[in-house]
């Protein structure tokens, strides 16, 4: 992994929350505040009720959109666009419990009825810093993510 892209990895895993956006069957924007983990690949794993918008419009249309950093007078934020699928087995169980490490109140809500968990794989990212001068901003799109890891 190229030495910017593993900046940017590890700038989305330094990260509790993300601001994640979606559709409704309108197509009117919605948004929330979402705790995540992140792998290699930027893939996002989050949790969510099925009572929620934000999994009516996952369920409805896969397409996602999260917004992360930005706070604090850091001004370093990462915009992503991708697509989200719910992992099954395993799979999950591996991911859940990266989750749990981070956000172990998550066990206790793994527990109760309608608990959804998505991931979402990334197909356009930008990386901002205006921090410096002149700023940074770089995007990353299609075949990239093929090798990001």
């Amino acid at each position: 992994m190229s030495s910017e892209r593993s900046a940017i990895v590890e700038f989305v895993k330094r990260h509790l929350y993300a601001v994640q956006a979606s559709t409704d069957v309108t197509g009117a924007p919605q948004a929330a505040l979402i705790g995540f983990v992140a792998n290699d690949e930027l893939e996002l794993f989050f949790d969510t009720f099925e009572s929620t918008r934000k999994a009516a419009n996952l369920e409805r249309d896969r397409r996602i959109a999260f917004v992360i950093g930005g706070g604090s007078g850091d001004e370093r934020t990462v915009q992503y666009e991708g697509l989200v699928d719910v992992p099954r087995g395993s799979e999950l169980q591996a991911l859940q419990e990266q989750y749990f490490a981070k956000f172990p109140d998550g066990r206790r809500r793994a527990r109760l009825p309608g608990i959804r968990y998505y991931r979402a794989s990334p197909r356009w990212i930008r990386f901002s810093d205006y921090n410096l001068n002149p700023p940074l901003v770089q995007e990353f799109s299609g075949a990239v993510f093929t090798h990001w890891g």
